[in-house]
């Protein structure tokens, strides 16, 4: 944000620039507001551990962006910030605040302005006046008569702004206000204003900004200097930003690669000064002495006391401690019918800085669902990991009267209008300084943008699970609360009912409605105070933000758009395929004598091993023979017709099945498009899976699968195109195994299957065949997956000790890989996990079982997740960054990012735009690794645009 505002300061082209610049700091918590409100900000939460340090890191910074850096002990920065305001409009001059923070709005004059930098927008009198009622010069009355929780400013009991604005305009101020109090018609307002003056007094004088502080730099000494780019930089260097490091050369003109990391000091404990931790607290603090003004301290004590130390590890240990023991308050639950307790909610989430919010739909199908109402969690308290308080409120919507046959008999009484309560709603959602929390947040996110509100700012206490403990735990809300907070939730069916007799959510009462969904609100805020600290403890913080939240709004608006299918395509090939599997039909019935229903286990187990007496044949639990793929597989891979024809007719089944006759189904009635649903959590390695419908398994080596793909095509004007990575996991496989041939044939561009065959069975790459370069490959694969000699022997068809052979000389031929599946292993035993390139990690509970066949599974899934999860980890960096690109070079109108499939990404791009576009595109997957890694072997994208997805690929 700094580095754009000074940007745009500098840019002499766009017509006025300022000439003088600073950014203002807290000295401490120690003002003089203290000094006439003891209890001023005494309820102010504590700082994360982990921020303290940086208090002094965002010093260095602003002074190695030759940005003069002041503070002044005894007066807070919005002070400091009102006396350079009025100094520099008695010059004539026009001042900009860089905030949005209505403490500062009463500084607002037609010279002065406000400017928030979240949403670019500047804030001038008028906008005062909008967003408040009052114009500037009042608004220190109507804070002194609201008063301000978060600085536990107390103002008058029961007065709200709108309250308070209408008050100011009737008496004019506020001391005219309190001298004719007794005038006020409504009793109970009369009475508390009356009863409360010399409080509302105080707070005046609590929220008035002094403009009378002393400085030490004159404002003749905040002139805007030239940018010194070589000492920026090595501050940058040393901070670990690549990408701003990487501007700031540009814009300056430097060499970032001839210039040192500078030598920056991280300061810890007594030596982080922060907005509520001064320097003579500090000292205390490291001397073991209390100081009772200094939440930091407060906080850092509360946890000493329960773990003997502080530390994030401590810290988060506390939070588990506390809210495995904290129960729930379900008696306080609040049902919101009317604006005013709405707003009064929306505030508190405002001065608490987050909430938690769920919405309850009538479908589980976001792009359809009917909302019918949303819920709110509130922490009132955090200050002490063990004294959280949190209440909870439903806000209904739509919900209808009618039970069983007689459901739709209109809406249930006393429900606030949606899109009142949406209007209300859609600020706080969008603000980017109040952090949302949700559970799932997708379905949320994707509900509230069809309402025309975009989430910002958010977490997800269920990704902050997966990466907490990824093939280790259920993610779910009910099993995370049984899990950490010893609380099991309401389950839907006891409130919706189950099978027959079930109802969707809108005809669910309520009282019971309220129960339910607030609870879900409450426990997902207590989720995500208990699994926040962990990421810290853990070292994972980094994953869920660079890899996990911010995917969130970035697949949401994948599904949201969808994609164009052709019906008339899907038609044929069902009716083609119907064809091909009757023609199976015939034949299986002829191999097998007589006719039985194919697709039934316990007839086809009958004919193949009862009449038949085909070998291999093995019982279920149930007595049945077992039919299962694997097994027709191996039966067929030794040259038995019969369960080679039933595995062609259960691939072309399933294909129509699945496919050619569901697709149709699936086609948004509004939209005309399908809109497949992501799910982020549900594989070990953090690959992404797709259902409703599946859009990751359509076959893409058989030429009906391909059949299936021309059917998904693009709108006219449009191409689909199609950015695939080649050979992505082989190539991580070279990266992380260090293995010199791959690394060389990667960077040569050689062909790596031929290169394999030609280092394995001695045969030169030119004139080889196609069958020695395809056991090559199966090999290259196979051992990505651990594949066994028994695996690769089906799989190539020939003889077990033949494929031992293959491996075993594999192995002699790149020993660096079997030095890595035996040191991944050994570190998984150790650890329980592995990690990807990026350090997500893969657990793996199971990789000690005394069962052999339990550990070799896990063994083998241990050796591929560090490569098939990097892999993930690689198009999830992609995805991520692709809107950015996209937007920085004015394509994002133009481009629109639709699937991820496994290693590829389906675009839909304009007709003019598509020479542009692929460039772009495949530049920012193959350097989507930086600069958090720097790959040893490149990354190769293939990117193709045509009018459907099979001639594209």
């Amino acid at each position: 944000m700094l580095w754009k505002l000074l940007t745009d300061a500098r840019d002499t082209s766009v017509g006025v620039t300022p000439t003088h610049f600073a950014v203002i700091f807290d000295y401490s918590s120690k003002t003089f507001r203290k000094e006439i409100y003891d209890a001023y900000k005494a309820n102010r939460s504590a700082p994360p551990e982990e921020l303290v340090p940086q208090f002094g890191l965002i010093r260095q910074a602003t002074r190695a962006f030759n940005l003069p850096c002041i503070e002044t002990e005894g007066f807070e920065a919005d002070d400091i910030i009102a006396t350079y305001a009025r100094q520099a409009e008695a010059t004539g001059a026009d001042v900009t605040i860089v905030s949005s923070d209505k403490d500062l709005m009463q500084l607002v004059t037609p010279m002065v302005h406000m400017y928030d930098s979240m949403k670019d927008k500047q804030i001038s009198v008028p906008d005062v006046v909008e967003k408040w009622g009052v114009a500037p010069e009042k608004m220190i009355d109507l804070q002194a008569l609201v008063g301000d929780s978060v600085d536990n400013v107390p103002g008058i009991p029961g007065i709200g702004p709108k309250t308070a604005a209408q008050l100011l305009e009737e008496f004019g101020d506020l001391e005219t206000l309190l001298s004719r109090a007794g005038e006020i018609k409504q009793v109970k307002r009369r009475e508390s204003i009356i009863a409360f003056a010399e409080q509302a007094r105080l707070s005046r004088r609590l929220v008035e900004l002094r403009t009378d502080v002393p400085l030490e730099l004159e404002l003749d000494a905040l002139v805007l200097e030239p940018q010194n780019g070589p000492k920026l930089i090595g501050f940058l260097k040393a901070m670990n930003f690549g990408t701003l490091t990487r501007r700031v050369a540009t814009a300056c003109d430097c060499n970032a690669d001839e210039i040192e990391a500078a030598d920056v000091e991280v300061e810890w404990g007594g030596a982080a000064r922060g907005p509520d931790l001064d320097a003579g607290e500090a000292a205390k603090a490291d001397t073991g002495e209390t100081a009772a003004a200094a939440p930091v301290e407060r906080a850092v004590s509360t946890v000493a006391k329960v773990t003997g130390e502080a530390t994030p590890v401590s810290f988060a240990e506390a939070r588990i401690a506390a809210f495995g023991q904290a129960k729930l308050d379900m008696e306080n639950y609040v049902t919101i019918r009317d604006v005013e307790v709405l707003d009064d909610w929306i505030r508190a989430a405002r001065e608490t800085g987050f909430v938690a919010f769920d919405t309850e739909t009538n479908s589980l199908d976001p792009m359809q669902a009917e909302l019918v109402g949303f819920s709110l969690a509130i922490a009132d308290n955090t200050d002490s990991p063990s004294g959280l308080e949190v209440r909870a409120a439903y806000v209904p919507l739509t919900h209808k009267t009618g039970v069983g046959d007689l459901l739709g008999g209109g809406l249930a009484e006393n429900q606030m209008a949606s899109r009142e309560a949406l209007d209300r709603l859609k600020p706080l959602l969008e603000d980017p300084t109040v952090l949302k929390v949700a559970q799932n947040l997708k379905f949320d996110y994707l509900v509230m943008k069809r309402h025309g509100i975009t989430v910002q700012a958010h977490d997800d206490t269920m990704l902050m699970s997966y990466v907490l403990e990824a093939g280790k735990a259920n993610h779910g809300m009910d099993a995370l609360s049984e899990r950490w907070l010893n609380h099991k939730p309401i389950a839907f069916k006891d409130v919706a009912g189950s099978g027959k007799s079930g109802v969707t959510f809108d005809y669910v009462d309520i009282e019971k409605a309220t129960a339910y969904a607030a609870e879900d609100a409450d426990v997902t805020l207590r989720l995500w105070m208990v699994l926040k600290p962990q990421l810290a403890a853990a070292g994972l913080t980094r994953v869920y933000e660079r890899l996990e939240r911010p995917l969130v709004s970035v697949l949401a608006d994948m599904e949201e758009r969808g994609i164009t299918i052709d019906r008339q395509i899907l038609s044929r090939l069902s009716g083609e395929l119907a064809q091909k599997a009757a023609a199976f039909e015939d034949e299986i019935y002829a191999l097998a004598g007589e006719k039985f229903t194919i697709g039934s286990p316990k007839q086809l187990g009958d004919i193949l091993f009862g009449k038949m007496g085909l070998p291999g044949g093995a019982k279920t639990k149930t007595g049945q023979w077992s039919t299962s793929a694997s097994v027709l597989e191996d039966l067929a891979a030794t040259g038995h017709d019969l369960p080679r024809k039933i595995v062609d007719w259960r691939q072309l089944t399933k294909l129509k099945s699945t496919y050619t006759d569901a697709l149709p189904g699936y086609v948004h009635p509004q939209t005309k498009r399908v809109h497949t649903s992501y799910s982020l959590a549900s594989t070990t390695t953090g690959r992404l899976s797709s259902s409703e419908p599946n859009l990751q398994n359509i076959p893409v080596r058989n030429a009906e699968g391909r059949k299936i793909r021309t059917a998904f095509i693009a709108t006219p004007g449009h191409k689909l195109l199609s950015a695939d990575y080649s050979q992505i996991e082989l190539r991580v496989l070279a990266h992380v195994a260090d293995i010199p041939q791959l690394r060389q044939a990667f960077a040569d561009g050689i062909d790596i299957h031929a290169m394999t065959a030609s280092e394995m069975f001695g045969v030169p790459v030119e004139g080889m065949s196609s069958e020695v370069r395809r056991r090559a490959k199966a090999i290259n694969f196979g051992i990505i997956y651990g594949i066994s000699a028994f695996g690769l022997a089906n799989q190539l068809s020939i003889d077990r000790s033949e494929a031992g052979d293959y491996i075993k000389r594999y192995f002699e031929r790149f020993p660096g890989i079997k030095d890595y599946m035996e040191q991944t292993k050994a570190f998984a035993r150790e650890h329980g996990y592995v990690e990807t390139i990026f350090g997500r990690r893969s657990h793996y509970p199971d990789i000690k079982s005394s069962n052999p066949s339990m550990r070799a599974f896990n063994e083998r899934a241990a050796i591929n997740a560090p490569i098939q999860g990097s892999a993930a980890d690689v198009i999830r960096r992609a995805m991520i960054g692709m809107e950015p690109a996209l937007k920085e070079a004015g394509l994002d109108e133009k481009v629109r990012m639709l699937l991820q499939v496994h290693d590829e990404l389906i675009f839909e791009v304009e007709d003019a735009a598509i020479e542009e576009a692929i460039p772009l595109i495949v530049s920012t997957m193959e350097e989507a690794t930086m600069p958090a890694v720097s790959m040893r072997v490149p990354l190769k994208v293939d990117a193709r645009a045509a009018a459907n997805w099979d001639e594209a690929h």
